[in-house]
């Protein structure tokens, strides 16, 4: 006989801000909302130490302990957390089918999509040689290793000079490396940069090569080239962080939901609802230019209503 497949009102697909103030809303509204979490339950905000923007807390709060908190709110009003990964979506007909972990199909009449965005790297080989043995994408994963030692970090934004001034606490010395003549992170984190001692920011720069070698040598340099003056420049440091920027996780959709150039979901301006009637988008896989745990929040609260809405009109 064959099984009979699960059902849902209100599947949710990733678990940082967004998932789950969408399963607080979809649970408060009686919609039993199923959340899968994904490859990195809690999202990017597990990778962040400490909190210090988001309304209610006060005295700050770590990323991770957030999440939990987040996690734990939404269950106290029925939400279903699920580990797992979705291996497979079919939005052609309600009710959509969502696969899990290659081997569990559940049957949704709606999808929120809050999967985020992932970590890019340079695409050095030295990146993939070195990785695990000084490479790295988080410093606040990763960050302890390097007490009392000098570190590389490559990036000009936002993440590059949060990671940087995150490393500053703990490293002898911390070399940030800018591609272009200017940072493009904001103003107050550019003087947060510029206003520690131990942080060295050297403009027109690419990375030529990570020296060292895997295993208990790990690395031991890194070889920078000026753009400009073709100059290079060998730095000392035992880790060197990657903090580029960021990719939507969108593969999953790809021929099914219009996204843009760089794979970030379009959305129907105002609302979370992409182009199929029943699925919608929260979250930083929707968002490329704010990126913040709380609009990631307003915008799981929007498609949460939005859903409601939708199953309401099909009665």
């Amino acid at each position: 006989m064959k099984k009979e497949l699960e059902k849902t009102d209100v599947l949710i697909i990733g678990s940082g801000p967004a998932g789950y103030t969408a399963a607080i809303y979809a649970a408060r509204a009686d919609m039993h909302p199923i959340v899968i979490q994904g490859l990195q339950p809690g999202g990017q905000l597990t990778t962040t130490t400490d909190v210090d923007n988001y309304p209610g807390y006060k005295d700050g709060i770590t990323g991770p302990e957030m999440m939990e908190d987040f996690k734990a709110q939404a269950e106290r009003f029925g939400t279903e957390t699920r580990w797992g990964m979705v291996t497979k979506v079919d939005f052609s007909e309600r009710p959509f089918k969502v696969e899990v972990d290659e081997k569990d199909t559940i049957l949704a009449e709606t999808v929120i999509i809050a999967t985020g965005a992932s970590a890019k790297w340079l695409g050095m080989e030295d990146e993939k040689r070195l990785n695990g043995y000084g490479v790295s994408a988080c410093a606040t994963c990763d960050g302890f290793f390097y007490k009392g030692k000098e570190v590389v970090v490559v990036g000009a934004g936002d993440t590059a000079a949060e990671e940087a001034t995150y490393l500053a606490k703990m490293c002898t010395k911390v070399t940030m490396l800018v591609r272009r003549d200017k940072m493009r992170a904001s103003k107050a984190m550019q003087h947060r940069v510029f206003n520690t001692e131990n942080l060295e920011v050297l403009f027109n720069q690419n990375t030529k090569s990570i020296n060292g070698e895997p295993g208990v040598v790990g690395v031991e340099s890194v070889t920078a080239v000026n753009n400009i003056t073709n100059e290079e420049t060998v730095i000392p440091a035992s880790g060197f962080f990657v903090a580029i920027g960021h990719k939507p996780n969108s593969d999953l959709f790809k021929g099914q939901l219009e996204m843009d150039d760089n794979g970030y979901l379009i959305i129907e301006p105002g609302t979370s609802k992409t182009k199929i009637p029943g699925v919608f988008a929260a979250g930083d896989i929707a968002d490329h230019v704010y990126r913040q745990a709380v609009t990631s929040a307003g915008t799981g609260c929007m498609a949460a209503l939005d859903a409601e809405r939708f199953l309401a009109d099909q009665e």
